[in-house]
This record gives structure tokens, sequence and C-alpha cells, in this order.
């Protein structure tokens, strides 16, 4: 999900650089020199690696099929190239250190270190405590509506938004979950489903954000407001999965469905007397305050913690608040509804 967060300005500035294809660590001709070589020999200095001496078709050169692991073990393996470009970019990043240098990018990333084998551990930590917050936000908020809050008599919420918290929940799940598959080990699929997933809670918390803002409760009405968005929504992840991965015309997209909808619930919580406007006025605020994490994009410390994953980290305790909003708007409704009903 990094693309997906950076300010509209950050959005002109990327488009002037679409032409730049390479990083500063890229066209670094000793860098480039290292890679070549040990894609040739299979060895960095006297550090060699066994996945270099395969064919082109994944049959070991050295030892028979038989001897290769089976296909579902290999995830926690790197290519030859990814090696290669790792081992090299640490050989470089010490290199420049020692001459006084900044880190640079290498591939339009920071150069990060693994850890057992994870490409950037510090994100992965992070999102997965954010989707660990999701269900634990989505779990009380089904013990609320469903065991604390009272029924009706066909045993559903009197809250009508709930089903839409529920998908909302699974979204979210969903997202954080390939977030940190994608920060564990960075390839085309990965960074295919976590852009995809990204977008689609994008789009999704959208639709509830003008759902809700607006109080539309009627299924022909939300159907209405829901089917042009969620038809864009898809439109734009078959695009970048099928035809494009456009990083720029994707920044676009994920910014203005972010920023549009930070504004609606904003004005919402100003305009409203929900008793717990306060709540959501601290995630529109500290959300538009995290996004300064996504524009001073400094390299890792020690090579583990970017600005990236402290963007990671703010939205943990946000969450939180969010979701307790959530509860405390079901409760509301549910109050204001019952009391109608007397």
């Amino acid at each position: 999900m990094r693309e997906c967060y950076r300010f509209a300005f950050l959005v002109v500035f990327a488009w002037f650089l679409k032409g730049l294809n390479a990083s500063a660590g890229d066209i670094d001709p000793q860098y480039r020199t290292c890679v070549k070589h040990c894609e040739e020999i299979g060895c960095i200095d006297q550090q060699c690696f066994p996945q270099c001496k395969f064919s082109s078709d994944g049959v070991s050169v050295d030892q028979p099929w038989y001897m290769q692991e089976p296909l579902y073990l290999r995830w926690k393996q790197w290519d030859c190239q990814s090696d290669c470009r790792y081992h090299c970019m640490v050989k470089r990043e010490g290199e420049r250190e020692a001459l006084g240098y900044d880190p640079v990018k290498y591939h339009g990333k920071w150069p990060f270190k693994r850890l057992y084998g994870i490409q950037e551990p510090v994100s992965v930590a992070f999102s997965a405590l954010n989707l660990s917050m999701h269900f634990h936000g989505w779990l009380s908020f089904f013990i609320l509506l469903y065991y604390k809050l009272p029924l009706k008599q066909d045993k559903k919420a009197y809250y009508e938004f709930a089903s839409l918290w529920h998908i909302y929940a699974l979204f979210s799940m969903n997202s954080w979950f390939w977030s940190a598959v994608f920060h564990s080990r960075d390839v085309d699929l990965t960074e295919k489903l976590d852009y995809s997933s990204a977008v689609a809670v994008l789009g999704f918390s959208l639709i509830l954000a003008i759902l809700r803002s607006f109080n539309v409760r009627h299924e022909a009405t939300r159907v209405m407001v829901a089917a042009p968005l969620l038809a864009f929504a898809l439109t734009h992840i078959l695009y970048i999965n099928f035809y494009e991965l456009d990083y720029g015309w994707n920044m676009i997209v994920c910014v203005t469905m972010g920023v549009s909808q930070l504004l609606i619930w904003a004005i919402w919580a100003g305009v409203t007397h929900h008793p717990s406007r306060w709540k959501l006025w601290t995630v529109v605020v500290g959300g538009g305050l995290a996004l300064l994490l996504e524009i001073y994009d400094f390299p890792p410390y020690e090579g583990f913690v970017d600005a990236h994953a402290l963007w990671h980290a703010t939205t943990i305790p946000l969450t939180y608040i969010w979701w307790s909003f959530i509860r405390d708007d079901a409760e509301f409704q549910t109050s204001n509804l019952l009391k109608k009903s007397k």
C-alpha cells in the first residue's frame, strides 16, 4: 500500500519522473558490474549462491531433478538474480558508507536488511499488527451487535449499516494480509495483490463513507450509489493486473479515493451532533498527519525502519479508535431507532 497514500502534489511529481526507470543505485557502474559478474559465476567474493546453478528451465546443473525441493517449499528461497542484487547492494552500500555517502535506492527501494529471508521485517510486523487490530475491532463490533445490544424479532441487528461494516472488515484484513506478504517478498504477484487489495478497501471505504454520512438506508438507493464506484474500482484492479501496472495512475486513483473519504468524514463530523465525533476527528486529523511520513521518505534506520514502516505503526492506534467509533455509532443508532419504535 505504500504508493496509495501520498498527497496530490506528489502525483504531479511522479509524472515528471515517469520516464526515469532506474534508481540512483541501479545505475551505479560498480553495482551493475557486481550483479552481472554474480549472475555469471554465482559468487560475490567468497560467498556463493547455489540457486545460481540452475538452468533456465529450473533444473539443477549439478544435481538430478529428484534432488530439487518441491515447489511448495521454494517460497523461502531467493532466486539467483534477487540474491545477487541484494548482496551486491549490501556490498556497495558498505563501500559508500565507508566513503561518507548517504544510502541510495536500488530498483525503487531503500537498502533494507533481510531478517530470516523477510525483505522488510518491520513493515511486515506492523502490517500483521494492523491486521490483528482490525480483527479485534470487528470481533468486538460483532459481539456488541449480537450479544449486547437488543435485536429485532428475526434476530437481526437494529443497526442498518452492520452488514457494510462486516464487509469493510473483510476488505481491511485482506488488504493488511497482502501488505505483510508483499513486504515479506516483493515480486510481481505480491505487488499486484497488495495494490489490488488497497484499491478494493479504499473503494469500498469511500462507498461506506457516502452511505453512512448521508444516512442512506434504502437498498435501491445504496445500489445506485455503490454501483458506479464498484465498477470503477473493479475496472482499475483489472487494469493494473492484466494491462499495465502504471504507478502514476494508480497513485492518482488511490489518493483521490483516500482524500475524498477523509473529506466526507471530516465534513460530516463537523455538522453532525454524533456523541463520538471527537473519535472521528482524531482519526481524520491523525490520518492526515500520518501521511507526512509518506512524504518525508527517509532511508531505513539501521536497515530496518523507514518512513513507510512508521506510517504502518501510526495506523495501529488509529485503527483502534476507528473501530471504537464504529461501535459507538452502532449503539447511538440502535438507541435512536428503539426510541422511534416506542
